[in-house]
């Protein structure tokens, strides 16, 4: 194999591929990028068997083949190269090596044959729809913060994604949890959606697809089954994932839907309070105090080892006074994903779950469970 590429794109395509490598592999070919020319120019792969990720750049080919080169260090070399550089890279038969060279640098990596390389091959993939990259990120943006990382619940580890019929409206809904807090998002449902499994896309992969669908294109090409999903971007790159084989637990039966309590809070100024108060807090408890009386909310935090920290703010609140107790990183985390100037809490009493919105009918909400305090 003999390609010429150009530094920039081979850097771009390399960034993309080698994220999905783990650093440390007990099978030697999982550490390696298999790159190989084809008629759409020199194609690069890498997977980690749960998650593959293809992309073609454009090359000039003199002997097409394919080999595979460790992932991390090949990129460490061309991101090191000076910017316009032509690399050219190249094997030999006898020695299974590749030699990298561009100006008057050399380099030169173990190989390993293209044979061994596993391929996540999708199978058969029987929905298909379009989706707008801008309504997929915000589908991911909105609730990847919920994603539990407690592997003992494998199936809240990753973003639940399904169709729902509200109304004769047909949305499609992500949801995430890990216990102490949810969030849930709708979009319309993309045309071709309909009837699609109720799947759960791992965490990995969901960190993948939000830095891709940055720069991806304006659409993004959706092939799923209960078991696999592909993403096709517009910028040429596919992403294929192994699904998690659970079930999602019953998000719906956690939303309350009898708070009566509705406090209307300005988002900023109540998230810079959270922050200053939260800075007494202990780092395993975290737990901020919410007195709220008509019009006016008493923000406080008691910690025997460092001391306390109160602040009022002025509100919107006008029932039965209420004390009540969350974990100050949860609030930021959810005011954060918040859009408007606003926030609306609706509560219920100190120890149920409390809902949090922009505003009624928002599309986006999110459930908090209360701490003791």
């Amino acid at each position: 194999m003999k390609v010429t590429v150009e530094r920039a794109a081979l850097l771009r395509s390399l960034g993309h591929v080698h994220r999905v490598v783990e650093r440390r592999n007990t099978i030697p070919i999982l550490s390696n990028v298999l790159l190989r020319s084809g008629p759409d120019g020199l194609e690069l792969k890498a997977t980690d068997l749960d998650i593959e990720v293809t992309e073609s750049v454009p090359a000039d080919i003199v002997d097409p083949g394919a080999t595979t080169v460790p992932a991390h260090v090949i990129y460490d070399i061309v991101r090191k190269l000076p910017d316009g550089a032509q690399v050219s890279l190249e094997t030999s038969g006898e020695t299974g090596q590749m030699t990298i060279r561009s100006g008057r640098s050399r380099f030169s990596l173990g190989a390993l044959p293209e044979g061994d390389f596993p391929d996540l091959a999708a199978g058969e993939l029987g929905t298909s729809f379009a989706i707008a990259a801008s309504d997929l990120k915000r589908l991911i943006e909105k609730t990847q913060f919920a994603i539990s990382t407690e592997e003992t619940r494998y199936y809240l580890n990753g973003i639940y994604l399904h169709t729902i019929d509200l109304d004769g409206t047909l949305k499609m809904r992500a949801v995430a949890t890990d216990g102490h807090r949810l969030a849930r998002v709708e979009i319309d449902a993309p045309e071709g959606s309909r009837g699609m499994p109720g799947i759960i896309v791992p965490r990995k992969a969901v960190a993948e697809i939000q830095k891709l669908v940055e720069d991806g294109g304006e659409t993004v090409e959706i092939d799923l089954s209960p078991a696999k999903i592909r993403f096709r971007f517009a910028s040429g790159v596919t992403l294929i994932s192994k699904l998690i084989d659970g079930t999602f637990p019953d998000y719906q039966r956690v939303i309350p839907t009898g708070n009566d309590k509705f406090l209307t809070v300005q988002r900023d100024e109540f998230a810079r309070a959270v922050d200053r108060v939260s800075t007494i807090s202990s780092e395993r408890g975290r737990a901020v105090k919410l007195a709220v009386q008509e019009g006016r909310l008493a923000l406080s935090v008691n910690n025997p080892d460092s001391g306390s920290a109160t602040e009022e703010l002025d509100v919107d609140y006008d029932a039965s006074a209420l004390d009540i107790g969350f974990n100050a990183r949860y609030l930021l985390d959810i005011t954060g994903q918040l859009e408007g100037d606003t926030a609306l809490f609706k509560l219920a009493d100190p120890g149920s779950p409390t809902l949090i919105q922009d505003r009624e009918g928002a599309s986006a909400l999110y459930v908090l469970m209360p701490m003791r305090v």
